[in-house]
């Protein structure tokens, strides 16, 4: 039987977060991972090869825009760099093409090139963006605090004063009352009562959906609120896909004298007197620990991996009661002969540096809602468009391209008698639709691809109804509420059994806070140098 100090149940990238640092700090670390590919949501597969392209592609097979990690210091407190991460910069961000007509709306990391194309399709927002950005600027910087320490009932409140007492007043004067009102408001209305242009409104709101709840929901504000941040960050694609993330990790844990080992699903953690001791895979392997540190599902790890017999009936109750939500959307992986020439703006030389946003309006988008809350797939889907492989060469070889599009409002549990494995390919073909619609060159440009429908999505990564941010991101599911108040700050009922998932505060995306915060969370309990955020 092998001993470590920590075994850290899943390799997806919070999990590694947490490795990583235990490791930095003197940890003999143990990561086991269900897959033979380590990363979990972010990682990077070849696929698609053949006689006429032995290189295939590079095919990232689940997050591939990195954002939220680079206003955090993790990657250079952990020195990433040093075990093969090399990122290219995604310059614009993000790209709106008009859905009729010519014009394209280009997002750049400098605000005032990004005001600069507003100007030639909406100029009745140059100002408004202007504004929008300053006033969720200095609101954000106290969040970002909020979110890179564990969750107190005044931590977001407490951060937010020390932003506003450091940096400026948060509202003008006599307009407190109205700031908080527009936080506590819905990321629809926000995107609504902020623009005037058709094309700004459908652009905006498409990029705040990504965080998941739908646009009327309450105290979302900031998630339109957060594109302030884009522009102190930027936006980010690991060289050689986004998998290059995980591996670093993993070079950096193997470096440091941790293990990490695919292909070992972690069936039980073992339990002796309320503590955590080991883990036991489902061939039967069993490995002991002083601390274990579930990167799974919240639900799976506590349901499933600890179980009923080890858990009060009211902590299973709210463990099994936490609303995972009825799935989220579902995404194509297109191996394609070139790439999409947009009607908008034929010949753009830029477009296909960042994120392609394709949703024509607010409406079209309430109409893929409308669907979703009856169970149906939208009848047209709302795409975000991804081609690495104009900044990345490396991802596709011999002139051909990659091509990712991930489409929103895809129910997990479907009406009608509907199953997902019967209308996969029907509803893919959908989407790659909506590209052709707006890029009629890509008809007939399909090589192969990979889909992921909602339930694809749970059975490669484990992420429950297919939700990609674990559990839904509402405010009764966020800060000192996430997964649930009882384990909001990483720790179990089960001693020394803690959790460094998205299921934890602050949530999902590529931005490793859970894992970092619940590795400080385990370093200050048992006594070891902490290098935390500042």
């Amino acid at each position: 039987m092998s001993t470590f100090d920590a075994i850290v149940i899943g390799s997806g990238h919070n999990g590694l977060v947490t490795a990583c640092y235990l490791a930095k700090n003197g940890y003999k670390v143990l990561v086991l991972e269900r897959d033979t590919t380590i990363g979990g949501a972010v990682r990077t597969e070849t696929m698609f090869s053949s006689d006429e392209n032995p290189n295939g592609f590079r095919m990232d097979v689940g997050s591939s825009v990195h954002i939220m990690i680079h206003q955090t210091g993790i990657i250079e407190e952990l020195e990433l760099e040093k075990y093969g991460l090399e990122y290219i910069d995604m310059d614009p961000i993000m790209s709106y093409p008009v859905p009729t007509g010519k014009g394209v709306i280009h997002f750049w990391k400098d605000v005032e090139r990004t005001l600069e194309s507003i100007a030639k399709v909406a100029p009745e927002d140059v100002k408004n963006y202007k504004e929008f950005i300053d006033y969720w600027g200095k609101i954000n910087k106290g969040v970002l605090k909020a979110f890179m320490t564990t969750p107190t009932t005044g931590g977001l409140f407490a951060e937010m004063t020390k932003a506003q007492i450091k940096d400026g007043a948060m509202f003008k004067k006599g307009e407190q009352a109205a700031g908080l009102q527009k936080i506590f408001s819905s990321y629809g209305k926000v995107v609504d009562d902020a623009f005037e242009s058709p094309y700004m409104k459908a652009a905006i709101l498409w990029f705040a959906a990504q965080s998941g709840p739908l646009p009327d929901h309450s105290a979302t504000g900031d998630f339109a609120g957060w594109q302030s941040m884009l522009h102190q960050s930027g936006a980010k694609h690991p060289k050689g896909g986004s998998g290059m993330l995980t591996q670093a990790m993993k070079n950096m844990i193997e470096a440091h004298g941790g293990e990490v080992r695919a292909g070992h699903p972690v069936q039980d953690i073992l339990i002796e007197n309320g503590k955590a001791i080991g883990v036991r895979t489902e061939t039967g392997e069993e490995f002991r620990a002083k601390i274990i540190v579930s990167n799974a599902h919240v639900q799976t790890t506590m349901l499933k991996m600890v179980g009923r017999n080890h858990l009060d009936d009211s902590l299973f109750t709210k463990v099994e009661n936490i609303n995972v939500g009825n799935g989220f959307g579902m995404v194509i992986r297109c191996a394609v002969e070139e790439l999409p020439d947009y009607t908008a703006a034929p010949g753009d030389p830029d477009i296909h540096n960042g994120i392609q946003l394709l949703a024509p309006s607010v409406q079209y988008m309430n109409n893929a809602i409308g669907d979703y809350t009856k169970k149906l797939p939208p009848e047209k889907p709302a795409v975000l468009c991804m081609t690495f492989s104009k900044i990345d060469p490396e991802v596709a070889k011999d002139g051909n391209h990659t091509l990712f599009a991930w489409a929103q409002w895809h129910p997990y549990e479907l009406a009608n008698g509907l199953n997902w494995d019967d209308i996969r390919e029907r509803e893919a073909q959908k989407i790659y639709d909506v590209v052709t619609d707006y890029a009629p060159n890509m008809k007939g440009k399909l090589i192969d691809w990979y889909i992921q429908s909602p339930l694809d999505i749970e059975r490669k990564h484990g992420l429950l109804r297919g939700n990609v941010m674990h559990v839904e991101m509402s405010f009764d599911q966020m800060f000192m509420f996430r997964p649930i108040p009882e384990m909001s700050k990483y720790e179990t009922p089960i001693r020394n059994l803690y959790l460094s998932s998205a299921s934890c505060h602050p949530g999902g995306g590529v931005f490793g806070a859970a894992g970092h915060n619940a590795a400080q969370v385990i370093l200050k309990q048992h006594r070891k140098k902490f290098f935390s955020f500042s």
